[in-house]
């Protein structure tokens, strides 16, 4: 009966609700969802002491194993591998109100499903109760609240994190190559004519789905290549991503299909989000088509020799920018990786430019664009993806990164000299903040930001000056548009800006449009330090990042 209900999830949502890759994974998900089973239950297992610690003195005498206390007596290190993180059952209903819009019927099935995957195996739900449940009465209509609002914490859907480590610094993403984060690579048109395509056997001129003929190469990365193609039927150019036959590039599939019908809700062109045409197969392989775009903004802000956008062509890239992302938490989404490389410019010589956000198969995000509480290991939510839009701002006005680091580490510590520590509050939720600071309750700031000689001694790892610019405080320069970036930059998620309080900033206001002060770059100077040793380092910036 517990596995009908996964199943059962599973037909609702389409994906599964626990997919651990072992007993400690799924008995993680389980309890962070459902809360941990009694201790009659747990006192009647060969094999909880596997997983759980007890101790006698407590009201709840069993306590789950940490992921470290497992690793240690295993061997074994923990990973996220779900594609959506629920708190609550009932979470469950949410999803499929904006997966499908609502019905009648959703929050019965929740019912049910709470009673098949009850924890305690005697209050489970059985055979013939499951048949007599009012979800399999047809002629029950029950009450469905069928205005719903918005999610104030909305369901975070991911990519799982088992094909790589989150500690990993290369990503894999739609649109884009596994590579470095100092080398971002990003779809063009002006495309290559050929490809090495291993497993892939595609050239150009091949057909693929016996309608679309191959034209040149776009991009390539772990999940297989984007081409640019030629629609036979209606000599429409679009961009085919081909995915590998390969199970576990099939599984990423088909989470981004489900991402993508979700957003199928949106009208693109309004939400300032890629045009998706729907997918197909090719043989054996799963092929998404979307609209064919321009260039992406990296190369667009590469293209200006990184020195920034005028403060006149960041407002409106800024403005659609987070008009996206309120549009993503209207359906509940988070993108949890907006970078340069995943926002695609429609028509270089348009004037404004438009802007679309690309690649929605989430995953553990590019550590120079990641929110504190994402590193930390605290639970997020669409104030991550107002974090990245800040460093996006920066880039747009500076012309590079403010942020580089080859790791969290150096990106906590570049964050910290420039913005200060986040309050203990925050410390306190994170999962892995003991990997970079150190507790003394002593202290009047009890957690402690670990020196570069503590942490290369824990872990090896050398700390690397990989900044272009440093800041003393994020104050000086164009002050409606850093006012805007320091919103978004708070180091408390709960005090972050949101997308409509962006569009209301007075930095929007027409008024303000046509200043002088308003009209020309943000330059580099009226940022930096007077000390000489606080410098643009563009020749670096140009041999890392071509």
């Amino acid at each position: 009966m517990w596995s009908l209900g996964l199943v059962a999830v599973e037909l609702g949502t389409g994906v599964p609700l626990y997919p651990g890759r072992n007993y400690y994974d799924v008995l993680k998900f389980i309890i962070q969802t459902q809360g941990q089973p009694p201790d009659h239950v747990l006192d009647s297992g060969v094999y909880t002491e596997d997983y759980f610690i007890e101790d006698n003195y407590n009201q709840q005498r069993w306590t789950f194993k940490t992921d470290k206390q497992f690793q240690c007596e295993t061997g074994y290190e923990s990973l996220e591998t779900r594609y959506m993180k629920l708190t609550r059952l009932d979470d469950l209903e949410q999803v499929m109100v904006f997966g499908r819009g609502p019905e009648n019927g959703q929050r019965l099935f929740v019912s049910l499903i709470k009673g098949m995957l009850a924890l305690d195996a005697n209050q489970r739900i059985t055979p013939s109760e499951v048949l007599r449940h009012p979800f399999f009465n047809r002629k029950s209509s029950p009450c469905t609240n069928m205005s719903v609002e918005r999610p104030q914490n909305p369901v975070v859907f991911q990519h799982p994190s088992n094909l790589e480590s989150k500690r990993s610094q290369k990503i894999n993403c739609s649109f884009q190559n596994s590579v470095e984060f100092s080398q971002q690579v990003c779809v063009h048109t002006s495309a290559s004519s050929s490809f090495n395509s291993g497993e892939l056997e595609i050239v150009e001129g091949s057909i693929l789905g016996n309608r679309y003929k191959v034209e040149a190469f776009l991009g390539e990365g772990g999940f297989g290549i984007v081409a640019k193609c030629r629609d036979t039927k209606t000599n429409r150019a679009v961009a085919i991503k081909v995915n590998r036959n390969r199970p576990d590039i099939l599984q990423q599939a088909k989470l981004e299909i489900f991402i993508l019908e979700q957003l199928r809700r949106l009208d693109p062109d309004a939400a300032n989000i890629v045009k998706w045409n729907g997918f197909f197969h090719d043989g054996e392989r799963v092929c998404l088509n979307f609209e064919l775009l321009d260039q992406c903004l990296w190369d667009y802000i590469r293209d200006r020799k990184n020195q920034g956008l005028p403060i006149s062509e960041v407002r409106p890239i800024l403005h659609q920018l987070t008009n996206a992302l309120s549009h993503l938490g209207s359906v509940g989404i988070v993108h949890a990786d907006l970078k340069p490389g995943n926002i695609m410019v429609v028509n270089r010589h348009e004037s404004p430019v438009k802007v679309r956000l690309i690649d929605f198969v989430i995953v553990w995000g590019t550590v120079g664009y990641s929110a504190p509480e994402v590193m930390l290991g605290i639970p997020y939510n669409e104030a991550a993806d107002m974090w990245s839009l800040g460093l996006v701002a920066v880039e747009l006005g500076t012309g590079v990164p403010l942020y580089p680091g080859n790791g969290e580490y150096d990106v906590l510590k570049f964050i910290i000299e420039t913005q200060g520590q986040p309050p203990d509050h925050v410390l306190d939720s994170g999962v892995y903040t003991e990997d970079y600071f150190i507790e003394d309750n002593y202290n009047q700031q009890r957690w402690t930001f670990k020196t570069d000689k503590q942490f290369q001694c824990e872990t090896g790892y050398e700390s690397l000056e990989t900044r272009y610019i440093k800041l003393a405080r994020p104050e000086n320069g164009q002050r409606l548009f850093v006012s805007l970036i320091k919103g978004m930059l708070a180091l408390d998620a709960h005090q972050r800006i949101t997308p409509s309080e962006v569009l209301r900033h007075p930095f929007f206001n027409p008024a303000y449009q046509y200043s002088k002060q308003s009209s020309g770059h943000l330059t580099i100077t009226s940022v930096l330090q007077s000390d000489q040793k606080h410098h643009v380092n563009r020749n670096k910036f140009n041999k890392n990042w071509k």
